[in-house]
């Protein structure tokens, strides 16, 4: 069955304020849609600054909260999670990720809601052949041992109820982006943080390593393939391009400017960084650590993905990694990220033929 999105629809997108959620919060509204808003009671949303959308506070953990969101609403796009590397109420990721899921994907369906669009994450899938050059799929069953985090742990576990939820009548579909990267990345998110430290000069060398770039308005188009495309119940991995860290970073060079990072450290490198960060500042002090060990873990990883199922079956693309990384760095440039020293220091070439 497919579904069209229309003129008009009133479409709920929760996590709108977000990198990913406003990015389909501004595609459907190129699409005509009305948005309705939901975002975490007191959070500061300045994505969607300019955009005509109805707001709406909302704590999804409280499913009174919840009650009226949905009145009226064709489609439902589900994209509010938590995600942190040290947290200090770690039973948090667990509230929002798993019930808050759980409680929004059960009162869009008994609201009448048509679609439901669920964002997981490639983190739940496993990474089994990924270092002997095969990149991972919708099919490949996780590794628990490697499910690093309580974000990548509560994702796992919402993922699966979200489908118990689909399996008893609710109609989700679900998409996995995998490293985003483009304009209007306030927190940063860590793909973004990447590129950010690159662009101050914190990135001394890297570790032998791959993972998947994508644009995250490419990601967000595959949301809204996803809807009206999409089968229920299955599972779609939105991505890019598979590149090594080292060409990631002679991307980044390559637009700005800046040098290249030349030094190529052992894969155990960041490990042992991340667990001496772990013990000192996060065990003794009590505080973030400057190098948290589930990154530390994730730098090890070879993350590379196969997304022919969402380009087969959703018409999905994307563009080059290049753009993405272009896109990401100039709007840290220009929204003052970084400080006009190393600034001064860019010479920016943009990529050819970069608007597709």
């Amino acid at each position: 069955m497919t579904y069209q999105l229309s003129r008009g629809d009133r479409v709920v997108v929760t996590g709108a304020a977000g990198f990913i959620g406003s990015a389909v919060t501004r595609a459907l509204l190129g699409r005509g849609a009305d948005v309705v808003a939901l975002f975490e009671p007191g959070a500061l949303a300045p994505n969607l600054d300019g955009l005509e959308v109805e707001r709406h506070d909302a704590d999804i953990t409280d499913p009174k909260q919840l009650m009226g969101a949905f009145k009226g609403a064709r489609y439902c796009f589900h994209l509010a999670a938590k995600f942190g590397f040290w947290p200090k109420d770690p039973s948090s990721f667990y509230a929002i990720n798993v019930n808050g899921s759980q409680n929004v994907i059960r009162a869009a369906t008994e609201s009448g809601v048509e679609r439901i669009v669920y964002t997981s994450s490639v983190a739940t899938l496993g990474l089994w052949k990924t270092k002997s050059g095969r990149p991972s799929n919708e099919d490949d069953v996780a590794d628990l041992s490697h499910l690093f985090g309580n974000y990548k742990q509560t994702k796992y576990v919402a993922e699966h109820e979200v489908l118990r939820l689909a399996a008893q009548g609710a109609p989700v579909v679900l998409v996995l982006p995998t490293m985003p990267h483009g304009p209007f990345d306030h927190r940063p998110t860590p793909s973004g943080k990447v590129v950010l430290d690159y662009l101050k000069g914190r990135i001394p060398g890297y570790v032998d390593t791959a993972m998947n770039v994508a644009h995250v308005d490419d990601v967000a188009e595959g949301h809204l393939l996803a809807l009206e495309k999409g089968c229920q119940g299955q599972s779609y991995i939105c991505g890019g391009d598979n590149i090594s860290m080292a060409q990631l970073l002679d991307m980044l060079s390559n637009v700005t400017g800046l040098p290249r990072a030349q030094r190529r450290f052992p894969s155990i490198f960041p490990l042992l960084a991340g667990r001496a960060s772990q013990f000192i500042e996060g065990n003794l002090l009590r505080r973030e650590p400057s190098v948290p060990l589930e990154a530390a873990q994730m730098a090890g990883t070879v993350m590379t993905f196969d997304d022919s199922r969402a380009r087969s079956e959703l018409g999905y693309r994307s563009r080059p990694a290049l753009f993405a990384l272009y896109d990401s760095a100039q709007w840290f440039v220009d929204n003052g990220y970084v400080s006009t020293d190393r600034v001064a220091k860019m010479h920016w070439k943009v990529p050819e033929q970069h608007r597709w």
